[in-house]
């Protein structure tokens, strides 16, 4: 089953993307490279919609039918219907973020939290745990959920979502994190130390969906994910790492790269007194300004993978705060990398000469 199973969804939808080449256009689901300023052909778009079809086929045979599998899949779902419509046609981000804020409580109300977390700075402070199950609501239908967890799973979920989709601006990027950070909850599921199977099972299926993904947006892209993806393995990490016991640490390794680069990115719009939820421009992402450095697609998704493999691989063996001072480390990579990015502005006098 940990492999069967992968293998059947990564060949499912391989097979579907290769039917999307011919059939999308068919269809005149194509994207809008002119929008962009962009010179190429139209491609297949959003083709995430064919990830989420073949995880909810996988999930739904393999998952047991209690409260937790009905919410996961009706807020995939939810999520994946309103991200079709909005790459064919641009929602309000309002109407957007509400949507996220949704899905994100209904999971949470069906079952899917964070009790606590545990503490990485134990030694100083006291406390083995961080507790998030405070301030419940005498609510039995939903077993009496917190406020606490309520609040850090909707921020959590909206951050993992938000940061894989404000990095897909270079085809293969999200399908590339997406597979490490998969695998990595993976086999750190399937560890003694972890001990949890039916979770790993669950992250190999969607690393072999992801896997079949990459195969056709990996630069030159043959399709394009669009939100409908970007969203949907965005919403799966964050779920993952609530499933395992809150490996929030683990889960922030492997996706240090968009976490911190996101962040980075609100600062600078902050300090500028910008809103932080306009559209993105082409030089705030670090993989625009390594662009505009002159690297190429494939040198860049090199780069995130690399951090991201190293970072995620070394989670597995640390401990809290081993894996605290880690990513004390990756923010410092990854502030250096955003300083050597950094676009270069002629000073004032020379522009106007």
């Amino acid at each position: 089953m940990m492999v069967l199973v992968p293998l059947l969804a990564f060949v499912v939808s391989v097979g579907l993307h290769w039917g999307a080449l011919k059939l999308f256009p068919q269809w005149k689901l194509l994207d809008f490279p002119e929008r962009y300023g962009l010179n190429r052909p139209r491609l297949p778009y959003p083709t995430g919609i064919l990830s989420v079809l073949t995880f909810l086929f996988f999930f739904s045979a393999i998952a047991p039918w209690v409260a937790q599998t009905v919410g996961l899949v009706l807020g995939i779902a939810i999520l994946a219907a309103f991200c079709f419509i909005d790459d064919r046609t641009p929602l309000p981000s309002s109407l957007r973020l509400a949507l996220q804020v949704f899905v994100a409580i209904l999971i949470f109300l069906t079952g899917t939290r964070i009790f606590s977390l545990t503490n990485p700075l134990e030694a100083w402070t006291g406390g083995e745990v961080i507790p998030l199950d405070r301030l419940a609501i005498v609510w039995p239908l939903f077993s009496n959920p917190s406020l606490v967890g309520a609040a850090f799973t909707i921020f959590w979920l909206g951050l993992t979502m938000n940061a894989l989709n404000w990095f897909d601006g270079i085809p293969g990027q999200v399908s590339t994190l997406s597979l490490i950070g998969f695998l990595t909850i993976g086999f750190l599921a399937a560890s003694d130390r972890v001990g949890q199977p039916d979770l790993a099972l669950i992250a190999f299926l969607l690393a072999g969906v992801a896997a079949a993904a990459l195969v056709f947006d990996f630069p030159p892209a043959k399709v394009l994910m669009g939100d409908t993806g970007s969203m949907f393995f965005g919403l799966l990490l964050g779920v993952l790492t609530i499933y395992s016991g809150g490996k929030v640490a683990t889960a922030f390794l492997v996706l240090g790269v968009p976490l911190i680069d996101s962040a980075l990115v609100v600062i600078r719009r902050l300090a500028k007194r910008e809103s932080i939820f306009r559209g993105n421009t082409k030089d705030e992402h670090l993989h625009h300004r390594l662009l505009a450095k002159g690297w190429s697609p494939r040198q860049i998704i090199f780069l995130t993978a690399a951090i991201g493999t190293a970072f995620g691989v070394t989670a597995l063996f640390l401990s809290t705060f081993e894996k605290f001072v880690a990513a004390i480390l990756l923010f410092l990579v990854m502030l250096s990398l955003s300083l050597y990015s950094k676009p270069y502005r002629l000073p004032p006098t020379i522009r106007k000469v």
